[in-house]
């Protein structure tokens, strides 16, 4: 339950536990993300990120836990099943069809038949807010920027009139100043009433832009609070940021999870 007065948690996850065949990957895992915020998971290669938001897409089962959203558990839907109910997830990699036009790949974010007649006004929104690919819009998306092609995988996720968006690395091999621009999307989409859950190795911007973070260490997490907290967080710093030492096992009291 939310404290009183405060923004309800849109995403819920209880005790996640995931394993690829034998071999377990998340444990326990509990998280909360209230609506109309940036949430980040941030952690080293193999912590489990991606892991956790693939199981709230549905591409992985569970093997225990709940996953919450909007109030209603969603853990045995299929994904195009949660994908109806405005959840859309930005893979790492982008995953464009390169031989297919930018303004085809965009269309592809609106296949469920219920988003078919908002087509057009989905269109103009995403082309509002990402003008290039307008001019582009006739282009394969294969022969963009990488940071064009980013444009492109998040406006096919808007395209999904996501309640929630799952964003995996959307930095992931663009030159510094392109990682500005992707960063400072972010920020708009959040204006524009959509709620986001960010994993980033891009520990830096992922935090300046969150307003709460989780950090995630092999499958577990081990921090919590908001996003300027765990940027003057000694581990946090010490691990991920280049921050002087501290002592071992001097991890600080978790926070209260939100939400």
């Amino acid at each position: 339950m939310s404290p009183e007065g405060s923004p309800p948690a849109i995403l819920n996850l209880q005790n996640l536990e995931v394993c690829y065949g034998a071999v377990q990957v998340l444990w326990g895992v509990s998280l909360s993300v209230t609506k109309g915020q940036v949430v980040c998971i941030i952690g080293p290669n193999g912590a489990g990120k991606t892991t956790t938001l693939n199981a709230i897409i549905g591409v992985l089962k569970p093997r225990r836990g709940r996953i919450l959203f909007e109030g209603q558990d969603i853990a045995s839907l299929a994904p195009h099943q949660r994908v109806a109910r405005h959840i859309a997830m930005i893979p790492e990699g982008r995953q464009l069809w390169p031989g297919m036009s930018v303004e085809d790949n965009l269309k592809m974010g609106a296949f469920p038949p219920a988003l078919r007649s908002r087509v057009t006004a989905n269109l103009e929104g995403v082309y509002g807010m990402f003008p290039r690919l307008k001019e582009r819009r006739h282009q394969l998306a294969g022969t963009l920027s990488g940071g064009e092609q980013q444009m492109c995988a998040i406006g096919r996720g808007l395209m999904a009139e996501p309640h929630l968006l799952l964003l995996d690395e959307p930095s992931l091999g663009l030159a510094p100043i392109l990682v500005d621009e992707v960063f400072k999307f972010v920020g708009e989409i959040v204006k524009h009433g959509v709620t986001i859950l960010l994993v980033a190795q891009n520990i830096d911007y992922a935090l300046q832009v969150s307003d709460y973070g989780y950090v995630m260490e092999t499958g577990r997490i081990v921090l919590e609070g908001s996003g300027d907290m765990l940027l003057n967080n000694p581990h946090v710093q010490q691990a991920y940021l280049g921050g002087s030492a501290e002592e071992p096992g001097s991890y600080p009291a978790p926070q209260p999870a939100q939400g």
